[in-house]
């Protein structure tokens, strides 16, 4: 099943998807919004499955679907909590920083609770003041669940992953080191994130889900050029069933949580990269400096992941960097 939230109001209008992004139709009749679903995920999922396997049956049925008129899946979320579990970015990005690795990270997942009031649709301009705040793209994986208790087993952790989908978690690398310097985590280095246009099921993946991690390469362009396009499942220290045990340790977690994975990552370095922080980190170790520029305003970025015969699953990220003015 893949689900999707069309722009209206702030929650956005739920609707269901054909499998092949083509067709859509709305689910009001089964739930308003996305939020509305999962509230009520195991009563209404079942219903949302039927709708959506006549919009698969019936070609002639529904509507077209545009990516364009799509919010965030869930346009604003109780709580958005990003992890940081590929070795390889973590490694490189704090050698950027001058530096190292705890090795507590190797025990521990590393997490922030983000904000998740205003959340971007895939085709929604990314706004920036200055550009020289260091704008950078990250790919990454994410999940939504239904409702965690509190100190939830890592056997019973994955059972409430109930959405898959991709984000474009934005940072200001140049406001990074300010903050992350005051020891209080993120917060102005962090605008909005951006999700794809749509959140599938784990049925729907197949082969490409294992029940706590996503299978598969995820491409990365920077105005047309790939930057890169390693695999998701590959590298990933901390599975998504462990970050909810994380997450979930020392509070419930409510309908609709977010788990992010944090930028995708590989060792193979042919695979490329899905953030420029780990291009420039590269490019100093090889040179002794970074010959790659953050984002311009005009530049734009694209990010997706297709199946096993070039079909897009969730849709493409598809964002242009632009001046905002206050």
């Amino acid at each position: 099943m893949k689900l999707a939230s069309l722009k209206s109001g702030r929650d956005g209008a739920l609707v269901v998807v054909s499998d092949d992004l083509k067709r859509m139709a709305s689910a009001e009749g089964i739930a308003a919004t996305m939020q509305d679903a999962l509230d009520e995920w195991a009563a209404l999922a079942p219903d949302l499955e039927r709708c959506c396997a006549d919009l698969n049956s019936d070609k002639n049925s529904g509507t077209p679907f545009d990516p364009t008129r799509c919010a965030a899946p869930l346009p604003r979320a109780y709580h958005w909590a990003d992890g940081s579990v590929y070795l390889n970015h973590m490694e490189l990005v704090r050698k950027a920083r001058g530096a190292e690795m705890p090795e507590s990270f190797l025990t521990d997942a590393l997490m922030y609770q983000g904000g998740s009031d205003i959340l971007l649709g895939a085709c929604d301009e990314i706004q920036v003041i200055d550009e020289n705040w260091g704008i950078d793209l990250e790919a990454e994986v994410a999940v939504i669940t239904d409702d965690v208790p509190m100190g939830v087993s890592a056997e019973e952790a994955p059972k409430h992953i109930v959405l898959i989908l991709l984000a474009n978690d934005v940072s200001l690398r140049n406001l990074i080191p300010g903050e992350l310097g005051k020891s209080f985590g993120f917060y102005q280095s962090k605008p909005p994130t951006a999700f794809s246009p749509v959140a599938v099921t784990p049925t729907v993946l197949g082969e490409k889900w294992n029940g706590s991690k996503l299978q598969g390469r995820i491409s990365a362009e920077i105005n047309g050029t790939l930057l890169g396009d390693p695999d998701a499942g590959d590298d990933m220290y901390f599975d998504f069933g462990q970050l909810i045990v994380h997450a979930a340790k020392t509070r419930p977690l409510g309908a609709g949580t977010i788990i992010g994975s944090g930028t995708i990552s590989n060792r193979d370095r042919s695979r490329g990269s899905t953030c420029l922080a780990e291009v420039r980190t590269i490019e100093t170790i090889e040179h002794g400096e970074p010959k790659t520029s953050f984002l311009k305003f005009g530049d734009t970025v694209r990010i997706e992941m297709v199946d096993n015969k070039g079909q897009s699953i969730f849709g493409a990220i598809d964002q242009k960097v632009v001046q905002h003015t206050p």
